[in-house]
């Protein structure tokens, strides 16, 4: 099922995909024109940086001050008109959604490129990139459901073995979060402003055993697509066989939405600081509650296309209700029950260059 460029649109991460694809276009090309409009990109993301970012500019030759440009929303839609796309291709577009994907942040304002995709006049330029992408061959498994024979464990997402006790877990789960919620509430200040940071993400409880499909050749999406990455640059992948009677897509933002609905459980005081500097919103905020989630379904799984379309934005619940999805990587599932782990077929890889490689046996 191919991706519709409005999906791509519709979040911080899709817009932020696109205009990857057509800086990294622009790079590739190595035309005095392209190399232009890439900086004039650049410059015209560096007018919004708001988290102290200092630019340091050297030169040679003579003592003449340098100017640096100026550039404003509507030259860098005019810059991106003018790079020549290439025609898509898997690594290209894994190369776009990995540097979407590491760009997400929770406990910080949104960087300047983020902002600079969110103006009206780059939006309608990243309009014709994400057309582009959409229609591709290498981007139609995005909307997927997951990949019920294909699944894979990485170092990071935990042992690929699910934890002895499920109900335990839930409930440790469940009371941890309650306790930090309740300290928050009595120690931190109401005002969303405050510099204040604490646990910002919204997954399910980390002992659960998390999976991605692979990317045919290149290894397990989660090693390409990590939020918050340690940037480790070996890891050992572990196939999981999933015997999945149930399983929860979250396809976009309205799925989100409906489950932080249909099993609130309320994070605002704990959360209130973090959520504020990525959405700008100052109210109520509430998260799934994992432990009642499990007790309907055997997995939850993010689909690419949810990912771009829901991640580091504001997401209206109910009433005066909202939501966040954060901390959740492209296609992952967790898995309250129905795995196995094969840890005799685990392959190990390498990342050179920002490419995973898998090593000989």
């Amino acid at each position: 099922m191919s991706v519709d460029a409005d999906v791509l649109l519709a979040g911080p991460r899709g817009r932020r995909l696109c205009l990857e694809y057509a800086v990294a276009c622009a790079f590739r090309a190595e035309t005095a024109q392209s190399r232009a409009a890439a900086d004039t990109v650049w410059w015209a993301a560096g007018a919004f940086e708001t988290n102290g970012t200092t630019i340091v500019l050297r030169s040679s030759g003579d003592r003449t001050r340098y100017e640096p440009p100026i550039a404003s929303p509507t030259d860098a839609a005019a810059a991106l008109d003018a790079i020549d796309l290439a025609a898509p291709t898997s690594a290209t577009l894994r190369e776009a959604l990995a540097a979407s994907v590491q760009a997400a942040m929770y406990w910080q304002e949104p960087d300047g490129r983020d902002l600079l995709c969110a103006t009206d006049d780059v939006q309608s330029a990243l309009r014709r990139i994400a057309v582009l992408i959409a229609g591709s061959a290498a981007a139609e498994w995005w909307s997927d459901g997951v990949a019920g024979d294909d699944q894979w464990s990485v170092p990071w997402q935990g042992t690929g073995r699910p934890a002895g006790d499920l109900e335990a877990a839930l409930r440790s789960w469940r009371e941890a979060t309650a306790a930090d919620e309740a300290r928050a509430a009595a120690e931190r200040p109401s005002d969303p402003t405050a510099r204040w940071s604490g646990q910002w993400w919204s997954i399910p409880p980390a002992s659960l055993v998390r999976t991605t499909r692979a990317l045919s050749g290149d290894g397990p999406a989660g090693l390409w697509f990590v939020e918050d990455s340690f940037g480790e640059d070996a890891a050992a992948a572990t196939p999981v066989d999933v015997y999945p009677a149930r399983v929860l897509e979250i396809c976009g933002p309205e799925d989100w939405a409906r489950l932080c609905a249909q099993h609130p459980l309320d994070v605002t005081a704990s959360r209130r600081h973090d959520w504020f500097r990525v959405t700008g919103r100052a109210g109520r905020w509430v998260m799934p509650d994992w432990a009642a989630v499990a007790a309907e379904t055997d997995a939850v799984h993010l689909s690419v296309a949810g990912y771009l379309s829901t991640a580091t934005r504001l997401i209206q619940v109910d009433g005066d209700r909202a939501a966040v999805l954060a901390g959740w990587n492209p296609d992952e599932t967790f898995w309250f029950r129905g795995t196995s782990a094969r840890p005799a077929g685990e392959q190990r890889w390498r990342r050179e260059n920002d490419v995973w490689e898998r090593v000989a046996d």
